[in-house]
């Protein structure tokens, strides 16, 4: 019955958001300030159906796991460690952030994600929360998938998509 054909499964639920801070810079030495988005993931696995449940993967463990990635940037401010531009420090219980050489924002470190990102730019959220999927599948033994393709809006009809394949 399967034929030649290919498997994906799509989950895109209302509960896969993350209400986020963030800025980005841009080149030209323009930053703009400090704002919030309400984002929305969506998220495509592509694989070989597992012989014995005749599924690529669980939805509920992808649910789940999707759920623990959204929440573990929620609420904060979403900052930048691998930026040219943007140097991220810890000063005890804060984060300092300056951007250029100046220093523009202090924030409680409870408050802050520091994201192993350039930019918190809404292609490197969907790429950043693909591999922490990719590892957390991984640790799973999820053996048989051969894709991801991550969805991540930060405005009504307004979002990036990024694809691995492995």
């Amino acid at each position: 019955m399967e034929g030649s054909g290919r498997f994906r499964v799509v989950v895109s639920k209302d509960d896969l958001v993350f209400s986020s801070a963030h800025f980005i810079t841009y080149a030209g030495h323009r930053c703009e300030g400090l704002h919030g988005h309400n984002y929305r993931a969506r998220v495509t696995v592509d694989g070989a159906l597992d012989p014995a449940d005749r599924l690529v993967f669980d939805f509920l463990e992808l649910k789940r796991i999707m759920r623990r990635l959204c929440r573990d940037i929620d609420h904060l401010v979403l900052l930048p460690t691998e930026s040219a531009r943007i140097a991220v420090a810890q000063e005890g219980d804060a984060v300092l952030v300056a951007v250029d050489g100046t220093p523009r924002y202090r924030f409680p470190r409870r408050d802050c994600a520091l994201l192993p990102v350039a930019n918190t730019t809404v292609e490197m959220l969907a790429a950043l929360l693909a591999e922490r999927l990719r590892a957390a599948l991984e640790a799973l033994g999820a053996s048989r998938l051969t894709a991801i393709e991550m969805e991540v809006e930060e405005n009504f009809g307004q979002s990036a998509i990024y694809r691995m394949e492995f």
